[in-house]
């Protein structure tokens, strides 16, 4: 495939890179165009991604002619691999963010290596940082291989670039051109200045100290997994990828690395999603818990529990625990091919969203019983949450999708009100905890008959997105997920066949239909919602019709990009969409490989 540096690159055409405390995106052009830094949550330096003029960017290109370009991971790491093929030779263009797996605060760099694998190749490299959301000017300070950038803003933000060849400074932009012979590399590292690390490394540090101790990190992270089934490919790329979501110091976790790339291009659709969620972090230690990684888990739920035992859970937290998530405008931002308004922050957080208790008591669950037992003190934390649950269940919320104009009795915070509730029990029970029993057991059957009763809807055949609702939603596919239901009862065989036919484009689903009368108050139709598609596909699996989820799966993985990474949803014409790599979707994409390798077992 040519490609041509004009425009907006396409959000599936790149690829992650992280270190447990920040993400960078890196083109098929091998130009790193997004990362906030220094952590998941801070303003960008690098953001081409949402404004090709002013966003910032860090390229490194060989001057090559019409030529290919390819990129890999290397097998079970994070370690990112960029080729460029011509008739001029091959170039390949290593990329990777140290982790120290004994001090995390030593190291927060990018490193780059530049290699020619044949032929005689002329390379230029041009670091333009733009800080604060390219909202605070910088100056630059040459020390031959060396150049610190100083952003104009009151914290003084630094970032220093180091390579093994001179550099210049061009229009405030680090700048080289170099040409390497068949077989010789260079090296550029571009890390945190003096102000935010304990001390600072050489270049030498970097290339002799990081390539194959990051390697082996991640490789001896990946063996941990217990996953034995059809997929390792994809289910190990998309670990890695979850785990390259998670805070190293924090325990928390991102739901993307990425903000206010569109839902809909060209419309208002653009979210901030660099913050935890309780709903997303909880459905990932669970996949997390299912393929053997427990550290991650318990990381989350101490920092859970820190959350929770002096003040409420809130529906969602920056990384280190705070919750003042103002929603703003950045103005100066042009947005992803002119989407706009380009958004951080989230004004979500101050909604009701009664589902989280119970996305997050059932991971406690699986935790406490496969894992781990969970403290009294802990258990008194869930205490807290159950009486919350107990006062709000029947209250109308925005539910999963975050509807910003309106509240409805969503069936979807119902049922998890309801898991809440029989987790809760459940934990107790097993572990002989205190608890009322009968206060909690009426709540739950209370609980059980509305649903099975209010939310039904006999003229179409299925239970329904709200109460009075004459239309689906695809969170409805978590009534058999979660166990409320037999996945082979008559009732929900019929909601499943709806779905398809209200939400369905093959293996393509909606998460919902917004209709002409605009249900989610919002223009534009959004793309398919790849979460919601293997939510089917398992669903599929444990209703007996493995066949078609196993064919479903391979179909649906096929939408992945070229290094098996998914955004949050699917275009018309299949490009990617939404904030990119989306942990939703790759948690949802676990669950269903795990579902369908037990079903095909027991044939």
């Amino acid at each position: 495939m040519q490609h041509k540096r004009k425009g907006y690159t396409p959000i599936e055409n790149y690829g992650l890179i992280g270190n447990m405390k920040t993400v960078a995106l890196v083109s098929m052009e091998a130009s790193i165009d997004f990362m906030s830094y220094p952590t998941f949550d801070s303003p960008t330096v690098f953001a081409r991604l949402l404004d090709t003029d002013k966003g910032g960017s860090f390229s490194i290109t060989p001057q090559m002619k019409d030529y290919r370009t390819k990129q890999l991971y290397l097998p079970g790491t994070a370690v990112l691999l960029t080729r460029f093929f011509s008739e001029d030779g091959i170039a390949e263009i290593t990329d990777y963010m140290p982790v120290d797996k004994h001090d995390t605060k030593k190291i927060n760099a990018i490193v780059r290596q530049v290699k020619t694998v044949r032929g005689s190749i002329t390379y230029t490299i041009n670091c333009e940082p733009a800080f604060d959301y390219a909202q605070s000017g910088h100056s630059c300070e040459v020390n031959g291989n060396e150049i610190l950038f100083t952003a104009q803003n009151p914290d003084k933000t630094t970032l220093r670039l180091l390579a093994d060849i001179p550099l210049k400074v061009r229009k405030q932009s680090g700048y080289a051109e170099f040409i390497l012979n068949q077989s010789e590399t260079v090296y550029f590292a571009l890390e945190c200045g003096c102000e935010q690390i304990e001390e600072l490394n050489s270049i030498e540090f970097y290339k002799n100290n990081t390539y194959f101790e990051t390697i082996n990190l991640w490789r001896n992270w990946s063996n941990q997994s217990t996953y034995k089934g059809r997929w390792p490919e994809a289910v190990n790329r998309s670990a890695i990828t979850l785990k390259l979501l998670t805070s190293s110091e924090h325990g928390s976790m991102v739901a993307a690395p990425t903000f206010s790339l569109p839902e809909t291009l060209g419309g208002e659709r653009n979210w901030d999603y660099r913050y935890t969620w309780i709903r997303d972090a909880a459905f990932t230690m669970y996949a997390f818990l299912r393929l053997g990684y427990t550290d991650e888990a318990t990381a989350f739920f101490k920092w859970i529990h820190d959350r929770c035992k002096d003040d409420k859970l809130y529906l969602m937290y920056s990384i280190d625990g705070s919750h003042d998530l103002k929603e703003t405008e950045l103005k100066n931002f042009e947005g992803y091919k002119n989407s706009k308004p380009v958004l951080i922050g989230n004004a979500a957080q101050d909604q009701l969203q009664m589902d989280i208790y119970g996305e997050l008591i059932d991971t406690i669950y699986i935790y406490n019983k496969q894992h781990s037992a969970i403290t009294y003190e802990f258990w008194e934390t869930i205490v807290k949450q159950i009486d919350e649950v107990i006062a709000n269940w029947q209250k109308a919320d925005h539910g999963i999708w975050e509807i910003r104009n309106l509240k409805k009795e969503f069936l979807h915070s119902r049922l998890m009100c309801w898991v809440a509730m029989d987790r809760a029990i459940k934990i107790a029970e097993h572990r002989s905890f205190p608890y009322p029993e009968k206060e909690w057991s009426d709540v739950r059957n209370e609980i059980y008959l509305d649903i099975h009763n209010n939310f039904w809807n006999e003229k179409i055949g299925a239970w329904v997105q709200h109460k009075g609702s004459d239309s689906v939603d695809a969170s409805v596919l978590l009534m058999s997920l979660m166990h409320f239901i037999s996945p082979h009862e008559p009732r929900w065989l019929s909601t499943m066949n709806v779905v398809e036919q209200q939400l369905g484009l093959d293996v393509l689903l909606y998460r919902y239909r917004n209709g002409i009368d605009k249900f989610d108050g919002l223009d534009g139709e959004e793309g398919t919602f790849n979460m919601c598609s293997f939510w089917f596909i398992e669903s599929l699996a444990k209703s007996g019709q493995v066949t078609k989820a196993l064919d479903s799966f391979e179909k649906m993985a096929g939408y992945a990009n070229h290094l098996g990474l998914f955004s949050e949803q699917i275009s018309h014409k299949a490009e990617h969409l939404g904030n990119f790599p989306q942990a939703f979707t790759h948690l949802a994409l676990i669950s269903a490989a795990l579902e369908i390798d037990k079903q095909l077992d027991r044939l």
